[in-house]
């Protein structure tokens, strides 16, 4: 557990300069890295880590709750943003996937 609430936050594929972040299939490789097989033999990923699109974009939405679950994890995210300089939005809404 941490002592101070993690940020929910979308790492998009867009550099801070403005560039697209290859390869095209970055969010889907990254989010498979929290995934785990399920009964049904399909991969599933994390229920605080997700692929999608943020404004036409690839992202990753990463669920602030990741951070007191498992806080190396949370890291992970956040370090491989900021390693390869990519668009980081925090404070938006927790992952819901009800």
């Amino acid at each position: 557990m941490t002592n101070q609430e993690s940020t929910t936050f979308i790492i998009v594929g867009l550099t801070k300069q403005g560039k697209k972040f290859r390869p095209s299939d970055w969010a889907e490789r990254l989010c498979g890295v929290m995934s785990a097989f399920g009964a049904e033999r399909k991969m599933k990923y994390s229920p605080y880590v997700g692929p999608g699109d943020y404004n036409g974009e690839k992202a990753v939405f990463v669920d602030g709750r990741l951070g007191e679950i498992e806080p190396m994890a949370y890291r992970f995210m956040l370090n491989f943003a900021q390693d390869n300089d990519l668009q980081i939005i925090d404070g938006v809404c927790s992952i819901d996937k009800n």
